[in-house]
């Protein structure tokens, strides 16, 4: 009987040592497909350039969305695609959504309001692209080039593969902190296992009892 248990213990450890040694393997892989991509420029003529949002303040864009929309507004101006789709939904302090600001810097820089397309409905990249995609398909177009943060770049070309869209990715020259790669990485890591639309569905459902947490102990 004792031998039985010890039996039982070594392989139990074999077994939990192989399955950590496995899921270092999964996580270095993964980080360097994550840094790897966010190296990479891949911009090429395509039909429409995707924007993903990021946060604004009383209808200014922050740093970081200033600097997507920039590298948007480069593209066009160099005639990679006609159409830009700007996406963004709003938050529950906000009196505009991502989109609409986006749309009026981008006009403001001078892209016509004729190529300029809003998806103002998500709350995050799963819902942007699914519903970019919505709106391209309603004109035939599906080849897009993504713009969003280099650290993004491999989550976003999964999650455009996974709505149906046929990208590219090209980074605002916004750099990547060894923390935001290595959060990625966790995002790529569970996405790719329990899809992308599920992933995002969990981190909001985080994000939401987080504020409600917070708002009790204030």
């Amino acid at each position: 009987m004792i031998f039985g248990w010890r039996r039982a213990l070594r392989f139990f450890v074999r077994g939990f040592a192989l399955l950590g040694v496995a899921t270092f393997l999964y996580m270095t892989v993964t980080f360097v497909q994550v840094w790897r991509a966010s190296t990479e420029d891949a911009a090429q003529p395509a039909e429409a350039i995707v924007v993903l949002g990021a946060a604004q303040y009383n209808g200014r864009p922050s740093p970081v969305f200033k600097a997507r929309l920039d590298h948007a507004a480069e593209l066009y101006e160099a005639g990679m695609a006609p159409v830009i789709v700007v996406t963004g939904g709003r938050q529950d302090e906000d009196v505009t959504t991502e989109a609409a600001v986006a749309a009026r810097y981008l006009e403001g820089v001078g892209v016509p309001s004729g190529a300029l397309r809003l998806e103002v409905q998500g709350s995050n990249s799963w819902e942007s692209l699914a519903a970019a995609r919505r709106i391209l398909a309603d004109e035939g177009l599906h080849d897009v080039l993504l713009v969003s943060d280099p650290y993004h770049s491999y989550r976003i070309a999964a999650i455009a593969d996974e709505v149906g869209l046929d990208a590219h990715v090209s980074p605002a020259e916004t750099g990547s902190s060894l923390g935001s790669l290595v959060r990625e990485t966790a995002a790529v890591s569970v996405g790719r296992i329990i899809s992308y639309r599920r992933l995002m569905r969990a981190e909001d459902v985080v994000g939401r009892v987080r504020e409600q947490s917070a708002g009790q102990l204030g």
